[in-house]
């Protein structure tokens, strides 16, 4: 974690993602959505997700995001106080990379919707047992950062 907040790591940089832009956008995330709280993000392989997603959620299969709240007061950045770390995420490249494909938008908007989604469960929210809450308010922060359909509009009837 970076003592000035958010951090996006990746296991490797594709040419077709521009890395700053995509650290902007979770500043932006930070700053308008988090209310300042922090977030760590890794992008990284198919294969890490489906460990991570096996070893922390007992599910033995790849998925696009992952979200890990913060489980207790860590030592928060700078300027913010105690608790303010949100959690982690970790985006499979891999995924979005194909996601992108099948929509017909480009890798770094793919990461930013997988990156919004993921922000909205560390801040508690879970689609499948919220009646739509998470859903809207996914809606609406698409609108407002000008990101195609996200993914529980995808899955929806």
């Amino acid at each position: 974690m970076s003592p000035e907040g958010s951090t996006v790591t990746f296991r490797r940089v594709p040419q077709t993602v521009e890395r700053r832009a995509i650290e902007r956008f979770a500043h932006k995330l930070e700053i308008e959505l988090t209310q300042g709280r922090a977030f760590d993000c890794l992008i990284t392989t198919d294969a890490e997700l489906r460990r991570l997603n096996r070893q922390f959620c007992g599910r033995d299969a790849a998925t696009d995001v992952l979200s890990f709240p913060a489980a207790g007061p860590w030592p928060a950045p700078r300027g913010h106080p105690p608790g303010s770390r949100l959690g982690d995420l970790a985006i499979s490249l891999p995924r979005a990379q194909t996601q992108a494909r099948e929509f017909g938008h480009d890798t770094e908007q793919e990461i930013q919707i997988l990156m919004l989604h993921g922000v909205l469960h560390l801040l508690g929210m879970d689609h499948e047992t919220d009646h739509g809450r998470m859903a809207r308010a996914e809606k609406r922060w698409r609108a407002r950062l000008g990101l195609p359909n996200g993914l529980i509009e995808r899955v929806q009837p």
